[in-house]
């Protein structure tokens, strides 16, 4: 088994800061694309910019576009800065996640699912363990994701899973031990521009208007806070690595704010409120509220 830390500079800072802070990034002090990353499909819909500390991903009719870390994770914070598609993405899914290799697999979602000018982007959230997945979260954003870039973050690590949107938490998934499946596998780190038109606007009823193509979605921030792993994931949970610390157990006070106001403003759906499709909710809605 390989572990070894790497620290992303600007990522640590983001980490670091008060959620209601910000910060200015440069991201020519960040890695290259070509560092940490490599194409995965539709090679000829990928472009880099910015001496490769920015890339483009178009889709048309023929082809998205995608790329995947080149190492796999036992544990970090993983952070990329997006811009989506702009004007009519109706049917268009812009991705952002971590996942493991197989069927069964452990995978922890950002989906971004578009919609008609005008109308309001929403933004999908997801954990799967052991392949089993239903677990979404959706969320409308109190800004224009396609107006400029805005950080999307996943911390992980023994104790929780949080997602962040511009360093606010709007979700925790809890690794409580009480039978619950956690994600364990190695993951590696995964974005994509995809047709998802069967499903992915008004249920599928909102289809792709092809005019508009070709779409297109800009990435930065390829440098990664991360466990390197193969095999099993003990050194992963180590407190030599900064994301594992008591700092990152849980919430502070003011995440804890953010997280709520986040929650009660801007989460439109919660597999855990769906009694209609869930006769008994599962069982981690008792802990993850």
């Amino acid at each position: 088994m390989e572990c070894i830390l790497i620290f992303g500079f600007v990522i640590v800072l983001s980490m670091i800061i008060n959620v209601q802070g910000a910060i200015t990034i440069d991201i020519n002090q960040e890695a290259s694309f070509n560092e940490n990353y490599v194409v995965t499909w539709g090679q000829d819909h990928f472009l880099k910019l910015n001496r490769s500390k920015e890339v483009q991903l178009s889709m048309d009719h023929s082809s998205g576009s995608g790329f995947e870390s080149k190492n796999h994770y036992g544990s970090g914070f993983f952070q990329m800065r997006i811009k989506l598609p702009a004007k009519d993405s109706a049917g268009i899914v812009t991705a952002f996640y971590l996942t493991s290799k197989g069927n069964i697999q452990d995978e922890v979602d950002f989906e971004f699912l578009g919609n008609r000018e005008g109308k309001p982007i929403t933004i999908q959230t997801n954990v799967f363990t052991k392949g089993q997945g239903n677990r979404e979260q959706r969320f409308v954003l109190w800004f224009d994701p396609t107006e400029d870039f805005h950080a999307y973050g996943i911390l992980w690590n023994p104790y929780h899973i949080v997602f962040y949107v511009d360093n606010i938490p709007i979700r925790v998934f809890k690794n409580n031990k009480k039978g619950i499946s956690y994600p364990s596998k190695p993951m590696q780190v995964v974005s994509s521009l995809w047709n998802g038109e069967a499903w992915a606007t008004d249920g599928g009823k909102t289809k792709i208007n092809w005019a508009y193509a070709p779409f297109k979605a800009h990435f930065q921030g390829f440098s990664e806070s991360g466990c390197h792993m193969d095999g099993l994931n003990d050194a992963c949970e180590s407190s030599a690595y900064w994301w594992n610390t008591g700092k990152y157990v849980g919430l502070s006070v003011s995440e804890q704010k953010a997280f709520k106001n986040a929650r009660a403003k801007y989460m439109n759906y919660d597999y855990c409120s769906d009694h209609t499709r869930f006769s008994v909710l599962p069982d981690e809605c008792q802990w993850n509220q």
